[in-house]
């Protein structure tokens, strides 16, 4: 027998969504439960022996799914990690999801499959790609060197992303609907290395490469094969113009406009995510 109280499970919660919706909530004084490998108990997604345990208890849970929900075999992990949630009696999910991925779409169904009381929270690329993810070294070495062409995207701040999450996890008026989050315009990577130039005062420009040759410079880092496969399937199918045009889910989840890109980039700057830190430790 499991004791259910008003507990709040965060998974990936060490991650760009995971960690800020976490806070929020903690901020709010919820009881909030991290689902991470790291966590207390433990949560791994390729180990179904930790799915249980962490669930204890649980009334709430905002999913996210690592590396990508689009992954092969995410959509049957995340729809009998949903059967077990709603059957422990965490009938109230947020599902994070990518926009315009055919799998991620999969992995909607499935969750709804569970009779969840759900909200589909589906995101663009983040803006926080730049400053926590994969590109910010490229940022810090002056190049951003991808092989994304002259495609226009509408970079969401995760910040935006969280606070629907939150919203979505705090009020039944969102059970049901899905939100689709963009930022207020298209930037190109171009563009969008430009505004970084600008609020960092660094000097960064976009270098378009191919495909195979972007594959391969990741290889040669060490990145898992896993991941590699993952950004070909980003660059090559989901930056295809599909999802160039803005969407309405911020304002319609929270009632205001969505973050701009640039007021990221400032923020950004600001707190020092494009600073090398040159000193020796004595």
């Amino acid at each position: 027998m499991h004791t259910q109280t008003d507990t709040t499970l965060v998974l990936g919660a060490t991650g760009k969504t995971g960690r800020r919706v976490a806070q929020r909530l903690t901020d709010r004084g919820m009881p909030v439960r991290l689902g991470s490998r790291a966590g207390s108990p433990p949560f791994d997604w390729n180990d179904r022996s930790t799915w249980a345990p962490v669930l204890d208890g649980v009334s709430r849970a905002y999913i996210s799914y690592y590396p990508d929900i689009a992954v092969p075999g995410a959509v049957e992990t995340v729809g009998t990690f949903a059967d077990l949630a709603v059957r422990r009696g965490a009938s109230r999910l947020v599902l994070l999801a990518g926009r315009g991925e055919a799998e991620a779409e999969r992995a909607e169904e499935a969750v709804r499959d569970s009779g969840a009381d759900l909200t589909i929270v589906r995101a663009t690329w983040f803006a926080q790609n730049f400053s926590e993810g994969f590109m910010r070294d490229a940022i810090l070495s002056g190049v951003l060197a991808l092989p994304a062409g002259d495609t226009p995207e509408p970079f969401v701040d995760a910040d935006d992303i969280a606070d629907v999450a939150v919203a979505a996890l705090t009020d039944d008026r969102h059970i049901g609907r899905l939100y689709e989050l963009t930022g207020p315009r298209a930037l190109t990577f171009a563009a969008a290395a430009a505004e970084i130039s600008r609020a960092s005062g660094r000097d960064v420009r976009y270098q378009p490469v191919s495909l195979d040759e972007f594959a391969a410079g990741m290889s040669a880092q060490g990145l898992p094969a896993d991941v590699v496969s993952l950004v070909r399937y980003l660059f090559s199918e989901v930056l295809d113009g599909r999802n160039s045009h803005t969407t309405d889910g911020v304002q319609r989840a929270l009632g205001r406009t969505p973050r701009d890109f640039r007021d990221y980039a400032r923020d950004a700057a600001a707190s020092g995510a494009w600073t090398v830190d040159t000193r020796v430790a004595a």
